[in-house]
């Protein structure tokens, strides 16, 4: 499988379960706000913890199998 691929599917099997955790545990919340407006809140949520907490942490653990391309590195921060 190609690197962009297996990245691919790596954001989307973080992605699901905290985008499921966030509508459940904000659900109660917002329920009375606007779509827009829920919307907004959640990616407020959650791109700051994909992009520093979720993605590195998966991209490490992945890092094998993602491969030692350069695509990996960028993806990860890791420049070494």
């Amino acid at each position: 499988m190609n690197s962009i691929h297996k990245t691919a599917l790596l954001t989307w099997a973080v992605v699901y379960p905290l985008i499921t955790a966030l509508l459940v545990l904000l659900e109660p919340l917002v329920a009375e706000l606007a779509m827009p407006l829920r919307t907004l809140i959640l990616t407020a949520i959650m791109v700051p913890i994909m992009s520093y907490l979720a993605m590195p942490f998966a991209t490490r653990l992945a890092s094998t199998w993602l491969g030692s391309s350069t695509e990996t590195q960028s993806v990860n921060g890791d420049t070494r």
